[in-house]
């Protein structure tokens, strides 16, 4: 079981679980798949207007995550990691429905953000492609969000989640399965108001070749290709031709279409007006199938934080140089806290991991210097909340903004009471 390892992926539209084995190479160390496990749940198609996840869509994820719960058992919990995307980062009452869906798993759920989401996804997607110093931008439409990246190899160099997904739209555009020619007018254009804001710095970084990672992507190349609009992956000639034989038919239902399977019937319709949009925006001539994706790139995250490559260690280390932080002091501030820790929770079973989150804190505990002196460990603390931390989920950024602000504030009011819950004091 020390060979496994397991990645729980919550979409928008989609929960899929994948089991890799570890094999050690000469040199480098691969990954592959055992298991897949994949169900469709529509979660973001339980938000109402207040952004309030519903009862039955909750049910549904309970439901799968339980089912999931018990391929994982006996599985230790460092080698599971579960992340949760757009919906659980929209919904106003994930506080409520997390607790659950952990307790229905058995593991952490991480809800990250979306430019992380979009670094995993890249990671997934090159690393199931063939080495190559071409620039490669990779697309991702999920349920709620799409990820927009260009990287260079294992790199990325630039990251983009912009809130818009097969799911949403086919609820705001296309409800009860309907397609129309305005329904798909009115998404494209929703569409291109939210590529338009990236548009420019995408086009100018330029790529060499594009793969779309998702769900939607993989549809749209098997019905393009089996149904003869394309010879090869998407082209939006090939779209052009797709989308009037579903006006034609009112419906995805349609007779001449091949490839495409009854679980992405319903969301296609939205899931093609994005990527029309994506291409005639940024003017993308083809784009071929990345089989990685958000699983993948987890599974080598993972694999990262149990070797020397933490991707968690490369973020603290730019920002320590972004905001000219004094190296030898924060040294001499963690040599006595971790001291400290030590003499108290030397035989805690989580010890190793909260040592880790220590350590960072005092590598990174005087970036609100760089904004002001004066209450310099609350803008520490503003910064850890807020800003985009590559590797870090949500919660964990949480753990570091509290820990940050509680370096200078005295023992007794360290920890407030709404934060004494959720951090133990």
């Amino acid at each position: 079981m020390d060979q496994l390892l397991a990645a729980v992926d919550l979409g928008s539209n989609s929960f899929r679980l994948s089991i890799a084995r570890i094999v050690q190479n000469d040199d480098s160390v691969q990954i592959y798949a055992t298991d897949r496990l994949k169900e469709t749940v529509r979660l973001a198609a339980g938000l109402n207007a207040e952004r309030v996840l519903d009862e039955d869509a909750i049910q549904r994820a309970i439901a799968v995550l339980s089912r999931f719960g018990e391929r994982l058992e006996n599985f230790p919990a460092g080698r599971v990691r579960a992340v949760a995307t757009n919906t659980f980062r929209v919904a106003r009452n994930v506080a409520e429905f997390l607790p659950r869906a952990e307790a229905a798993l058995g593991y952490p759920i991480e809800v990250i953000s979306g430019q992380e989401e979009a670094r995993l996804v890249y990671s997934g997607v090159v690393h199931e492609l063939p080495p190559s110093n071409k620039q490669r931008f990779v697309v991702d439409i999920g349920g709620g969000s799409t990820e927009f990246i260009i990287g260079r190899e294992l790199e990325p160099l630039i990251m983009k989640s912009l809130a818009m997904g097969c799911v949403s739209y086919t609820k705001s555009f296309f409800p009860d399965g309907k397609v129309t020619e305005e329904g798909f007018v009115l998404a494209e254009i929703a569409a291109r108001k939210e590529i338009e804001i990236i548009s420019r710095q995408y086009r100018h970084l330029g790529w060499d070749e594009a793969f779309g990672s998702s769900g939607t992507a993989k549809a749209l190349v098997a019905t393009l290709e089996e149904s003869g609009f394309s010879e090869k992956g998407i082209t939006l000639d090939g779209m052009q031709k797709l989308k009037k034989v579903l006006i034609r038919h009112g419906s995805a239902h349609a007779p001449e279409l091949r490839g495409l399977k009854l679980d992405r019937m319903e969301v296609l319709p939205a899931g093609l007006s994005i990527m029309m949009a994506i291409f005639s925006e940024l003017q993308v001539k083809q784009m071929f199938q990345g089989d990685g994706a958000l699983r993948v790139g987890v599974l080598y995250d993972m694999l990262g934080r149990d070797s020397s490559h933490d991707k968690r260690d490369e973020t603290a280390g730019v920002f320590m140089k972004r905001y000219h932080i004094d190296s030898r002091q924060a040294a001499r501030v963690k040599k006595q806290a971790l001291a400290f820790f030590d003499s108290i929770l030397a035989d805690e079973t989580a010890a190793d991991d909260l040592r880790r989150y220590l350590s960072w804190a005092c590598d990174l505990h005087e970036t609100g210097l760089s904004i002001s002196q004066n209450n310099y460990h609350k803008h520490t603390a503003y910064v850890m909340a807020n800003a985009d931390m590559p590797g870090f989920s949500e919660a964990e950024q949480e753990l570091l903004s509290f820990l940050t602000w509680a370096i200078r504030v005295s023992w007794t009011n360290c920890c407030p009471k709404s934060q004494a819950a959720s951090n133990g004091c």
